[in-house]
């Protein structure tokens, strides 16, 4: 009887890591619905949000501008703001479900593009505000954890070639590295230069 019984005992929920990284707004927002009832916990800049954090602002944009390649680029972004402070003695952590709340209301009152890039804006009331991407999501068994990577500067025609061509980008650029990038980038990518500009468009 013992050992039947221990069978129906539910093994221990293991955390579960959903494979999205950097997703779109609509993307992200869907992952969460499933875990309504668990607190939502942010990771970011080496720490996690604590039991007062708060969402304090919500803003959809719609951008339109050049890259350095003069190419012309559009895309709408969802940024969300959060305030990462202590709060009161007992506060609880913000729920997936209050979250989604929040963001739904926004999508009715101002209108969310599903397929925006996705940017959080993270700090406290002392240092100075971060942008992150979601890195990963992991629901554990008493909490969702999103967890960020900061946004660094980028140049998008560099960042297309290596797309292009099946070619992981490095993260840090050694002055070796940005020397043959400079070839790459005057030769194929159109990057502060191109054929079909004059040197004039040029950026940089």
């Amino acid at each position: 009887m013992t050992a039947l019984a221990s069978t129906l005992i539910p093994a221990k929920a293991q955390p579960a890591a959903l494979t999205i990284s950097d997703p779109p707004t609509g993307a992200f927002l869907d992952s969460l619905r499933p875990y309504g009832a668990l607190p939502l916990v942010i990771a970011y800049a080496g720490r996690e949000t604590r039991a007062g954090y708060h969402v304090t602002e919500l803003k959809a944009g719609r951008f339109s501008g050049l890259d350095c390649g003069a190419n012309p680029e559009a895309w709408t972004e969802t940024f969300i703001q959060v305030w990462d402070v202590p709060g009161e003695l007992q506060s609880r952590m913000m729920t997936v479900g209050k979250f989604l709340a929040i963001m739904d209301k926004v999508a009715r009152d101002v209108g969310l593009d599903p397929a925006s890039r996705l940017t959080f804006e993270c700090g406290d009331d002392l240092g100075v505000i971060g942008l992150y991407a979601v890195d990963a999501i992991a629901v554990e068994p008493e909490r969702v954890l999103v967890s960020l990577a900061p946004r660094h500067a980028s140049c998008k025609p560099r960042d297309r070639w290596f797309e292009d061509n099946g070619i992981e980008k490095p993260v840090r650029l050694t002055e070796d590295d940005a020397l043959a990038e400079k070839a790459i980038r005057d030769a194929v990518s159109g990057c502060c230069s191109t054929g079909k500009f004059p040197s004039t468009a040029k950026c940089c």
